[in-house]
């Protein structure tokens, strides 16, 4: 049990005010209600302007218990479109937006939340601050978002969404996740859709893409002119916002940790998130669930447990990052849906396999079963090309 120190200016501080951070916040608070927290981030609110959403079957039970506070949205279904195929399934997808994020943990955690708060360097048990200041604690973790590494290769889920205030309804069931029937441009492009209310939708043009970047003004236009094509006029935009998911293809998860040895770290700071999707609101999750669980979180113990999680899911995932090559280099851009559109053919139980990352050898070996829908060759180097990190 972590004894409080009256010398430190708290037992544990996180820095960064995200979604891993925000939720492992959350647990401890809970859990373990003497545990001095401290939350620094350096914007003006906790968590951005995002929508993180997960599907019902990547959680347990107890897990959705805890989180339910957070969930703004959720829907029994959800379905995709391709050019001739389109489909529902029958799995839950539930949806936080940053809103209500904010408002739960304004409500947990009150004053342990500084907000405004640039940091210029952060070790294992302190942090020091642009300020000159220097916070001492029992140990530190960061949760800033990802940094790109040499040591790991990587390809990208990148995105732009508008929130819609429409003049009329719809008609939309539920969430379309992916609407791969419009234009195939810069790798793999789909639009994805959430009905937040009967008039009110969120629309992301969104593309796994070999580049980072982002047009946003591009972006903005397709949106419009995809809501126009479906017949729905916009009304007003009431938010904006973007993102850049790292897809993970190889790597050398070692190499990534040890550039900060010993640093306890959360979330995609940590390298925690599904290879494929991108998602990675379950593995903050399990990470919270994991460090609240802890006998000791001293810097040293905290660090060595965090690491042991990371390098048991680089190892769970290395069925996503072959996966990953074959999406990526075995054929032209234009050509990526198909990889993805043969997926979604599969059972609906081993597609919600493929989103908790609970493949068994069984659903390993049917997807990459038959022939592949990439060029055979390109499909056998890309799944043995070796040493893709530069690390």
């Amino acid at each position: 049990m972590t004894v409080p120190s009256p010398a430190l200016d708290a037992d544990l501080i996180l820095v960064g005010g995200g979604l891993a951070n925000g939720l492992l916040a959350y647990r401890l608070q809970a859990q373990r209600p003497d545990l001095r927290l401290l939350v620094l981030e350096s914007g003006r609110e906790l968590g951005g302007d995002h929508t993180w959403s997960f599907h019902e079957t990547d959680l347990t039970a107890a897990q959705h218990e805890w989180l339910k506070p957070f969930v703004a949205h959720e829907w029994p279904e959800v379905s995709v479109r391709f050019e001739n195929f389109s489909r529902r399934l029958g799995i839950g997808y539930r949806s936080v937006t940053s809103e209500r994020f904010r408002y739960v943990l304004a409500r947990a955690l009150g004053d342990a939340v500084r907000l405004g708060t640039a940091v210029d360097a952060v070790e294992p048990a302190q942090v020091q601050l642009r300020s000159g200041a220097t916070l001492r604690a029992g140990a530190v973790i960061d949760g800033r978002g990802f940094r790109p590494s040499p040591h790991l290769a990587l390809r990208y889920q990148k995105f732009l969404g508008l929130e819609l205030q429409l003049s009329g309804p719809h008609g939309l069931a539920g969430p379309i996740i992916m609407d791969a029937t419009v234009a195939q441009t810069d790798g793999y492009r789909f639009v994805y859709v959430l009905p937040f209310a009967e008039d009110r939708v969120l629309i992301e043009d969104t593309y796994y893409a070999d580049r980072a970047d982002l047009d946003r003004e591009v972006l903005r236009r397709r949106i419009h002119a995809y809501a126009a094509d479906r017949g729905w006029t916009a009304a007003a935009t009431i938010r904006e916002e973007s993102g850049v998911l790292p897809i993970a293809l190889d790597g050398d998860i070692e190499a990534f940790w040890n550039t900060a040895p010993g640093q306890p770290r959360a979330g995609l700071r940590a390298g925690l998130f599904h290879a494929t999707t991108g998602y990675s609101l379950p593995d903050a999750v399990r990470l919270a669930d994991r460090i609240a669980a802890l006998p000791d979180l001293g810097a040293g113990p905290l660090a060595a447990a965090i690491w042991a999680h990371v390098a048991d899911h680089w190892r769970g995932q290395r069925f996503f990052r072959l996966l990953n090559r074959m999406l990526f280099l075995a054929g032209r851009p234009e050509d990526r849906h198909r990889v993805l559109r043969r997926f979604y053919g599969f059972p609906e139980s081993l597609i919600a396999r493929f989103y908790a990352g609970r493949l068994s050898a069984v659903d390993k070996a049917r997807i990459v079963a038959g022939r592949p829908p990439v060029p055979l060759g390109a499909a056998l180097r890309a799944l043995a090309a070796p040493d893709l990190a530069k690390g």
